[in-house]
């Protein structure tokens, strides 16, 4: 599942084990007012199998968890995201509390450079037109919808058999406020593009292993 407005082709220079049938998960527009487990519970319809195990980017990662209680899963997988309310930053976190997320501009959708920077975070600016592709699925109703979800998240403690890679340098989810991890070293909010070696290196472990 990948983040926030993004695609599947954020996958695209992953290596997965060839035993594993591979599905792509896709963003779909929400319904009004809809709830993070009714969305998770439609997008549950797409997906079949055994021994399931289940991969997610950043507010992908959110989606994934969110899936796994629902569904009989191996194991869960989460990358450049949080496994509690509690790994949020702090101006999330007050943002909850204020409601001050509710008032983003978000005419800036229309902003590729500005929506790149929210999304995978500032250490890409100089990349912008590389990503133009990855970033898809812009509609105002659902960024307003996804921004929601995560600043009001409710899982209080990480799920269990889930298992959690993050970069050091992550500017959307700081590192400080990330807790049981695999860190990998100088990786930021877009390592799953820019950190393509060290995935195909372990992920395919990651995934086989227990």
């Amino acid at each position: 599942m990948p983040g926030m407005a993004a695609n599947s082709k954020i996958f695209e220079f992953l290596k997965f084990p060839k035993n594993f049938k591979l599905h792509y998960l896709e963003w779909f527009q929400p319904n009004e007012n809809e709830g993070l487990k009714s969305y998770v519970d439609r997008l549950s319809k797409e997906i079949n199998g055994k021994n399931i195990i289940l991969v997610g980017v950043s507010f992908g990662g959110i989606i994934v968890q969110e899936l796994s209680k629902i569904m009989v899963v191996k194991k869960v997988i989460i990358i450049s995201s949080v496994k509690s309310r509690h790994e949020l930053p702090l101006m999330m976190q007050l943002s909850k509390k204020t409601k001050a997320y509710k008032y983003l501009p978000l005419n800036w959708i229309d902003d590729f450079e500005s929506l790149v920077v929210f999304v995978f975070g500032p250490m890409i600016k100089k990349r912008i037109s590389l990503y133009r592709k990855y970033l898809s699925f812009r509609d105002e109703n659902y960024l307003k919808w996804a921004i929601h979800q995560i600043v009001n998240w409710e899982q209080n403690k990480p799920h269990k058999n889930t298992i959690h890679i993050h970069g050091t340098h992550d500017l959307v989810f700081p590192s400080i406020y990330i807790k049981n991890a695999i860190f990998v070293n100088g990786g930021n909010h877009a390592m799953i593009l820019r950190k393509a070696t060290w995935f195909n290196e372990n992920l395919p472990k990651l995934i086989t292993q227990g």
